[in-house]
């Protein structure tokens, strides 16, 4: 045992993988629907690897902050820049107004209570579960004219308080918005039927205004058919039978004939078919399944089904159809035999209805023969294929831009105020993200590639600042007390029941849209998860994304905020 100790204290980056190791393992642990999720678990086994007195040096956990701010920017800036436009005003508006209450609330329960700026800056990071407030507020800390001692003594306090604070931030967010907020809007059974009325207007209920549409979950299928109806006795062309299918509201598409015991793959509109062909159609599961019953016998034919169907992301970039609705860009000529699977957000899936408003940036998932994709793709945007190559060259240049930037300082009563670099990185994956999805040639990061900069930059740093903090840790945790988890539980309590009031009454949102908001303005990924639970529906992820971008960026500068209000 003393051997492994030796290693770690002489090899601390052991001690930090395995600080990784155990942390990802327990954070995955689920007590019913309750987990204490990976940063929590990482910051609390790095604490406990701590008490070995282990020393970290070195750059190594501002390194990945940094790559993490950058991915957390890049991730969320076309939404970010979205919001700024007339349409969107009023959700950056709200988001504002929510992440304000958020800092002062936090303030106040601060003063009251006589903590300091570490501690202060934990109860808002762990309160308001934004956990990079540790390093902003970390870095601001060290900028203040005090002694390094105290400043020392501060910081070690933030992951003390962060931990306190988190589970009831989490837990109790989604909670409050899942339970309550549906109450406070008028009862469950009135949001959720606000919510099928909404998924109406947009066309979930419209047949005759969806097809070709789907959520995620209810994928395109392609199925063989017999052609035995009288209907097809004098000769039917290709274009006929599609239009007579959307006359009924079933968007489908004929891919493949088979005629006189010969398979035909280009099948042109004017192709005549007759009694007794063959054909593969193409489109909603619930719109081909059934249609033995009026075309004829399904066919299980190998031959006619074995040919290549493409299933392609695309990245919105062209202007011409930003701000249009599905069933806008459905009705182009070149969407002819295809139809869009998922539609993905500043990472969020949301709703894929003919209501829903197309963004640049986001991602659609189109499905079809290959040559029908590509065509569709290169009038949307750019395919987003899959690859393991990321653009380091626009990574590094960012995060080298961001954080010149954010060291600039200005001096104020002696003073000085910046953003720090942490908050410079942030700005730039903002500015970057908007950038690759206006220019979607280049900054290309795969989402596996922005899953590791996020969460590994966030949890190394996140590892580094337990094992540090650890031997001072149980001593601030006796100084704190159990208060601070009472403090915090009221300080993630009372910004959300501002916010809904504000979404109701002030903004008058739709009830879908007024929860989803306050989940994305928290940035509480598990609330939203609550909500659409609770709700049935997918609506509320429609008030996720611009307040997700703004709560994001908003809450981590806040990080800087609450030490100078503080001091």
């Amino acid at each position: 045992m003393e051997w492994i100790i030796d290693l770690l204290r002489d090899h601390p980056e052991l001690a930090i993988f395995l600080t990784l190791a155990l942390g990802f393992w327990i954070g995955k642990i689920k007590i019913g629907s309750f987990s204490l999720g990976v940063v929590t678990s990482v910051l609390l086994v790095g604490v406990l690897v701590g008490q070995l007195d282990i020393q970290v040096g070195g750059p190594l956990k501002s390194v990945f902050f940094l790559l993490f701010l950058f991915a957390i920017g890049y991730k969320v800036g076309p939404q970010f820049f979205r919001g700024l436009k007339k349409d969107g005003l009023p959700q950056v508006y709200f988001a504002v107004l929510l992440c304000v209450s958020c800092l002062l609330v936090t303030w106040l329960l601060a003063k009251m209570m006589g903590y300091n700026a570490g501690e202060a800056a934990g109860l808002l990071s762990g309160a308001q579960t934004i956990s990079a407030v540790i390093g902003v507020a970390g870095d601001t800390i060290q900028n203040l004219n005090i002694s390094k001692e105290a400043q020392q003594n501060m910081i070690n306090i933030i992951p003390v308080a962060y931990a306190v604070t988190y589970i009831f931030g989490t837990a109790g967010s989604a909670w409050i918005l899942g339970s309550i907020g549906p109450r406070m809007l008028g009862g469950i059974d009135k949001v959720k039927k606000a919510c099928r009325e909404l998924e109406g207007k947009m066309g979930g209920n419209d047949k005759a205004n969806e097809p070709g549409y789907m959520n995620a979950d209810r994928p395109v299928v392609f199925r063989a058919y017999q052609l035995e109806n009288s209907w097809f006795a004098d000769g039917k062309s290709v274009s006929q039978l599609e239009a007579y299918l959307l006359q009924q509201g079933k968007r489908l598409f004929v891919e493949r004939v088979r005629q006189n015991k010969t398979i035909i793959d280009d099948v042109k509109p004017d192709l005549v078919l007759q009694h007794g062909d063959e054909v593969v159609l193409s489109g909603r599961r619930e719109f081909v399944i059934g249609e033995e019953n009026w075309i004829g016998e399904e066919v299980l034919d190998n031959d006619l089904l074995n040919f290549p169907v493409e299933v392609l992301p695309v990245l919105i970039s062209k202007k011409n159809f930003e701000g249009q609705t599905l069933g806008d860009i459905r009705s182009q000529k070149f969407m002819h035999g295809v139809s869009v699977r998922s539609i993905t957000r500043a990472g969020v899936n949301i709703p894929v209805l003919a209501g829903t408003t197309i963004d640049a940036g986001d991602t659609v998932e189109l499905v079809g023969l290959s040559r029908e994709v590509e065509l569709a793709a290169q009038q949307l945007g750019v395919p987003d294929r899959a690859t393991n190559v990321t653009d380091m060259i626009f990574v590094g240049i960012g995060i080298l831009l961001g954080g010149i930037v954010g060291a600039l300082a200005v001096r104020i009563g002696g003073i000085p105020i910046s953003l720090s670099t942490s908050g410079g990185a942030l700005i730039a994956g903002l500015v970057f993200g908007w950038l690759r999805s206006r220019h979607p040639n280049y900054g290309k990061i795969p989402e596996a590639s922005l899953w590791v900069l996020n969460n590994v930059g966030l949890n190394m740093f996140i590892a580094v600042v337990g094992i540090s903090a650890g031997p001072s840790f149980v001593k601030g945790f006796a100084e704190i007390g159990p208060m601070m988890f009472v403090i915090g539980a009221i300080a993630t309590a009372i910004p959300l029941i501002i916010g809904l009031l504000l979404a109701k009454y002030v903004f008058k949102f739709h009830p879908a849209l007024a929860l989803g908001c306050c989940a994305g303005a928290r940035t509480t990924t598990a609330a939203l998860g609550a909500i659409e639970e609770a709700v049935e529906s997918e609506t509320p992820a429609l008030g996720y994304t611009i307040t997700y971008a703004i709560g994001n960026t908003l809450l981590i500068i806040w990080g800087v905020v609450i030490v100078l209000l503080c001091s």
